[in-house]
């Protein structure tokens, strides 16, 4: 009896410990992980060869060129500036260094340039004996060699040519050219019923009847000396001839010959003596006393055809030229048509530079700029003519017309003697009545420059 009772009084002790233990029932939220499948678009980086064409700048070792211009008119300095730009896109490999010199001050320095230990490379210059005196000191460079690879032999007329050879040999080229006319109002002509004249009797009636209606009948600019020379030129060839006056030119015949001493008395001292010209012209360059005709305070103006490229363009319709009057019908008539055109000098720095440079300034492209937008007549036959203007194709019939064509005074002479000369020119006009003693002193320089001749 005792042991079943053991056990049982066990088995309920252990209920009743395991009642007491336990714990009360407690709502607890466990978080379940579940996988959820969802659908998302994920962006795939992909690897695509693509080629693409990137200009890395390279640094090009650059060549230099020294250039001095005396193309110091507005118009014909930015021509002058936009070809060395050409230049310099056609050859990126050649910066070119350009220097713009004032007309006058240039035609002074020149010599000094030359003579230099380091001259600039390449230079504006005039045909002629202004370029044939330099020649003949060995100052500028022997270019046969531009003038044989450019093809310039078969595409430059013979004239041009000629001007540029010494010896055989080819040391100028002529870029460009123009003529010399005498430019006009056309509208005031046409206000007083005047025609352009065409011989010495109908110009001195013009002159008369401008002056008579308070009209100057002839506009110049003597500051510079060159302007009076060009009455000079077209006196004595339109007198004498143009063989005499080239004769003259070249030490060939005399101041002091009364055909010479003609000229200034009976023809140029009177239009000075009659008032025809503007009052006190020796206080103009040529540009200043051109804001005379422009003005319409003058009628007329001998003078080069770039006269146009300072002329105001709105006021161009009213502006035409007309050949200097005939004097005496059976001399043959003379004009002038100065040439223009560049150089390298003998001791030039960079000579492979130069030669293509001036190769440029005389070829096709560079003239022809030169002809549509300054007006210039090319000396290269190739350039195309088919858009000349009315003026540019009458300015060419002039010149094509004439039975000789001259330079200038100061062109067609040495230096020396056309210093001498254009001074003797400028005393005359201040005192008309001293010609003789004035044209004494220019045959004695005459005799003296030209006595190894």
């Amino acid at each position: 009896m005792k042991k079943f009772v053991f056990p049982l009084l066990a088995a309920m002790t252990i209920l009743a410990l395991v009642a007491a233990c336990q714990p009360e029932t407690v709502t607890v939220e466990v978080p379940v992980e579940r996988t959820v499948e969802v659908q998302v678009e994920v962006p795939v980086e992909r690897t695509v060869e693509v080629e693409v064409e990137v200009e890395v700048p390279v640094e090009v070792e650059k060549s230099l060129v020294i250039y001095n211009s005396y193309m110091s008119d507005p118009a014909p300095r930015e021509a002058d500036a936009e070809q060395v730009r050409m230049f310099e896109e056609m050859y990126p490999n050649i910066d070119v260094v350009h220097s713009t010199v004032a007309h006058e001050d240039f035609k002074q320095a020149i010599r000094a340039y030359l003579t230099a230990s380091t001259p600039p490379d390449v230079m504006t210059w005039f045909a002629g004996n202004r370029a044939r005196f330099f020649i003949d000191k060995d100052l500028i460079m022997d270019i046969s060699d531009v003038w044989e690879r450019e093809g310039w032999n078969e595409t430059y007329p013979a004239g041009f040519r000629a001007m540029s050879s010494v010896g055989g040999k080819q040391y100028f080229v002529p870029a460009s050219w123009y003529w010399w006319a005498v430019y006009y109002r056309a509208d005031i002509f046409d206000q007083y019923g005047l025609e352009p004249p065409e011989t010495w009797a109908d110009f001195l009636q013009v002159c008369e009847t401008l002056k008579e209606n308070g009209v100057a009948p002839i506009a110049i600019g003597t500051k510079y000396r060159w302007t009076s020379a060009a009455w000079f030129d077209y006196l004595n060839m339109r007198v004498n001839g143009p063989e005499f006056h080239i004769d003259l030119m070249l030490g060939k015949e005399s101041y002091d010959d009364p055909r010479v001493l003609t000229v200034f008395s009976d023809y140029w001292a009177p239009l000075i003596e009659n008032g025809y010209f503007i009052e006190d012209p020796a206080a103009y360059s040529w540009s200043e006393a051109l804001q005379f005709l422009i003005n319409g305070e003058a009628a007329m103006y001998l003078m080069g055809d770039f006269l146009r490229d300072s002329y105001p363009d709105e006021e161009e319709a009213n502006l035409d030229f007309f050949r200097f009057p005939i004097i005496d019908p059976a001399v043959p008539v003379g004009e002038d048509a100065p040439t223009d055109g560049y150089f390298i000098a003998a001791n030039a720095q960079h000579v492979e530079e130069a030669k293509q440079f001036i190769a440029f300034l005389g070829g096709v492209e560079a003239q022809q700029y030169f002809a549509d937008n300054l007006g210039r007549l090319p000396t290269n036959m190739e350039v195309d003519t088919g858009g000349f203007t009315d003026m540019q194709k009458k300015g060419l019939a002039l010149i094509q017309s004439a039975d000789f064509v001259a330079q200038f005074y100061d062109r067609d002479t040495t230096p020396e003697m056309a210093d001498v000369g254009m001074n003797g020119f400028m005393e005359f006009w201040d005192n008309p009545g001293d010609i003789a003693d004035i044209l004494a002193r220019l045959e004695a320089t005459r005799q003296e420059v030209f006595a190894e001749e």
